[in-house]
Order: structure tokens, then sequence, then C-alpha cells
């Protein structure tokens, strides 16, 4: 697959009581692909996969391979603190028809450099699937450094690395390191135009869940080199960039999400609504966007 462009984390809607929302996720699937989104990641941060239990993270990575039937890559989040539970969600994946998998960066038990090394050469080796590491040290607190990636990129099936850290210098640095390798992905929205300036090849996305029209065009002039237009599209899109993020990532967008018709304003616990102060700052930078009126 082409691994590039505006790659949206998908949020997995709820309805009412909280249950998984299946005609919705379909409908979002479709809203994705008549607005050009370029490929799809289930099951991420994003996508509640930390309150999600094993029997739905899978049955929501295959109904999300179903509803787009080939006609937008679909990325498993198939990632854990835990080797072998990571390898299983992997396998699930790989079997269910994804396209890659997105593995984040082990949590909570804070691995060194070397067993991070470890944990996905050992998921690589036991599943062909494409593998894309995934570096958020804010979520994770274990920080996959630039080297450690290095050493993971001569892997054959390590084709890819999200990084969320939002530092454009060690971004540039990575980008040097195995750009010629490797897929660099931001992780970042307000900085993933300037990522893409320096190298990256597109962006995994929540912003992208409310705009996803926006957010393709934005990444397809970038990667064009058309920067002055792709920068006037991500001035439109700052004032969401950063109001997805006022509290953690998906309580806003799944307020957002809701505005626009998809699923309920619904997550699992421990994550809660978005509290009401917040409110007015998601629908000015929607209406700035010009996704509401």
């Amino acid at each position: 697959m082409n691994l590039s462009g505006s790659i949206v984390a998908l949020i997995t809607p709820m309805d009412t009581e909280g249950a998984v929302d299946y005609d919705a996720l379909r409908r979002l699937v479709e809203y994705h692909i008549e607005s050009g989104t370029h490929a799809i990641v289930s099951v991420g941060t994003t996508g509640e996969s930390s309150t999600l239990s094993p029997k739905e993270h899978i049955e929501v990575v295959e109904a999300t391979i179903n509803a787009a039937a080939g006609r937008i890559p679909v990325i498993a989040g198939t990632g854990a603190n835990s080797t072998s539970e990571a390898i299983f969600l992997t396998e699930q994946a790989s079997e269910l028809g994804s396209d890659a998998v997105l593995l984040v960066v082990p949590y909570y038990n804070k691995p060194t450099q070397e067993g991070l090394y470890r944990h996905y050469k050992a998921i690589a080796e036991a599943v062909a699937i494409p593998q894309i590491l995934y570096n958020v040290p804010g979520r994770t607190v274990a920080d996959l450094s630039n080297e450690t990636v290095a050493r993971l990129a001569e892997i054959d099936n390590i084709v890819g690395c999200k990084d969320a850290t939002g530092d454009l210098g060690r971004g540039k640095e990575l980008v040097d390191m195995v750009g010629d390798k490797i897929s660099i992905l931001s992780g970042d929205d307000a900085t993933a135009l300037d990522y893409m300036m320096l190298g990256a090849k597109g962006d995994i996305s929540v912003t992208a869940n409310v705009a996803p029209r926006l957010m393709s065009q934005m990444c397809d002039l970038a990667l064009e080199g058309k920067y002055d237009e792709a920068r006037e599209i991500d001035q439109k899109l700052m004032a969401l960039h950063t109001s997805l993020f006022v509290e953690a990532n998906p309580i806003p967008v799944k307020y957002a999400m809701n505005k626009l018709g998809y699923g309920e304003n619904r997550l699992r616990l421990p994550l809660t609504q978005l509290s009401e102060h917040y409110y007015h700052d998601i629908e000015a930078a929607m209406k700035q966007a010009q996704l509401v009126w």
C-alpha cells in the first residue's frame, strides 16, 4: 500500500447505551471514502482501543474492513504493552484482511530501548503483515528513540513510523535517518504540515474525523510541494487541531462527531464526556473550518 496522505485515526461510534454503533461506523467509512481520505486506522487511540474488549476490538476492525470493501486501505491498531497480546491482535488483523497494522509503543511498564526493539522485532517476525511503529510518549511514557527506529527500519515488514511527539527538530532527524527506508508519518495535527514540508509522507490524523476533505486536500497539496495552498487550508483547520485536544483524545472529537451526526457523544469509562465549558471552543473551530453554520 502507498503509506501517505491523510490517514484518519477513526473514532469508534457508540450508541446511547455505550455499545458500538455499527451502522454509524459503516456511514463513517463511506464518509471518508467520499471525502478522499487516503486510509483508515481502525481501533487506534482515537478508536478507544484501551476500553474496547478484545472481542469488540477484533469485531470493529472486521466491520471496518467489510465496510471499506477494498476501496480504501484499513490499518488495524494492534499495539499492546504485552508482546504476546500484540502478536495475537496482529495475527487476527492479518487474518481479517487488514492492509497493515499500527503498533503503539508498549505503555505503563516502561521498557528499555532494547526491550522496545525486541518487542517490535518479535511481532514483525511472528506476522508478515506490513507494520507501522507508533511513538506517542505523552500517553505511553516510554519513548521510542530515533536510533531504535533506525534499527527497526532494517526489518522488511516494518514499513512506517507514526511520530506523535510534535518535535519537528527530532522529526527532521528521523526523516534524514530512515526516510528513504520507511514512511514517516506525523501523529500531531498542529505540526503535520510543517513535518510534511520536512519530508514526512502524511498524517495519521484526529482532525480528519471532523474535516476529512480538507485534511485530504491539505496533505495532497503538501505532497505536491504546493505549500502556500496547503498552508491556507491548515490555517482554516488550526483551531480544530488545537481544540480537539482540550481534553484527552478522543473526548473532544466524540463531541464534534456527534454534532455531525455520527454516533452519540458516548465514551467508555474512565473517559467521560467533554466538559461543557469547552463546547463553544469545538463549535467555533468547526465554524471556522466551515463544517457547521
